[in-house]
């Protein structure tokens, strides 16, 4: 691929198609979770379809102001302001932020939308939330030193991180193989991006989708360290659309505080 590819670019619009197309991640919530969440009836998710622990939010997130980082498409965003959070939601991509618009003006959620890079939090002071909740979306970033660094910046003392991201290990098999057989073959070394996969080859197993990036926990767990935060937990649960999951954990999802 050409020295000039802009991943950021790419990614954005290939997760417009993603919306289109009606990957479940872009499918916004019902009236009726929304419903539910105004009578305290909620739950949101890190990794897969696994609730985040309740006892990982602030006691009250009545006012608290959360970034819902990397976290378009009208799932999460909108259940956290029905709670009665002050939300942002930050994404690469319009047609994900539009969902979360579509759910605000349906319900008369007051969802703020941010468009950009979850490298870059420019667009907000030091110390203005209290939540920064980041699902599985690191993988579709290139580097991570940042976006921990950023959430750091824009996290008010006492303020908590959640972050869920894929396993590395989970790049090593040939996805075709995984795919299509449900068949576990050893591959790729890591780190690895799809980007190493020759373009016909790219196209044939992810389609137009975003490209991907391995992480390793040395940049998720050890980044997040480096940056300044003090993990408090760390879960792992089975990636919930692959053959893998029968044998090893997909997902890891942390929750970590700046000081």
């Amino acid at each position: 691929m050409a020295s000039s590819f802009d991943p950021v670019a790419h990614n954005r619009s290939a997760w417009d198609r993603e919306v289109e197309s009606g990957n479940e991640w872009t499918r916004p919530v019902g009236p009726e979770v929304i419903a539910r969440a105004r009578a305290g009836d909620w739950s949101v998710v890190l990794i897969g379809y696994q609730p985040v622990p309740r006892d990982w939010f602030p006691a009250e997130l009545a006012g608290a102001a959360v970034l819902c980082l990397a976290s378009g498409g009208g799932q999460q965003g909108p259940v956290l302001s029905a709670v009665g959070a002050a939300v942002t939601v930050l994404d690469n991509s319009p047609r994900q932020l539009s969902r979360d618009r579509e759910v605000g003006a349906r319900e008369q959620l007051a969802v703020r939308t941010v468009l950009g890079d979850m490298r870059d939090l420019s667009a907000f002071t030091d110390a203005s939330f209290d939540v920064v909740f980041n699902p599985v979306s690191n993988v579709f970033c290139p580097e991570l030193a940042p976006v921990w660094l950023e959430s750091f910046r824009v996290l008010r003392p006492g303020g908590i991180l959640m972050a869920g991201f894929m396993n590395p290990d989970i790049f090593i098999f040939d996805v075709a193989a995984l795919d299509e057989r449900g068949e576990l073959i050893v591959r790729h070394p890591l780190p690895f991006t799809t980007l190493d996969l020759p373009d016909d080859e790219r196209e044939r197993s992810y389609g137009t989708g975003p490209i991907e990036y391995s992480h390793s926990l040395t940049e998720q767990i050890g980044g997040q360290l480096a940056a300044g935060f003090v993990l408090t937990h760390l879960v792992e649960g089975p990636h919930h659309a692959d053959a893998t999951g029968r044998y090893m954990p997909g997902y890891f999802a942390t929750r970590a505080v700046r000081p």
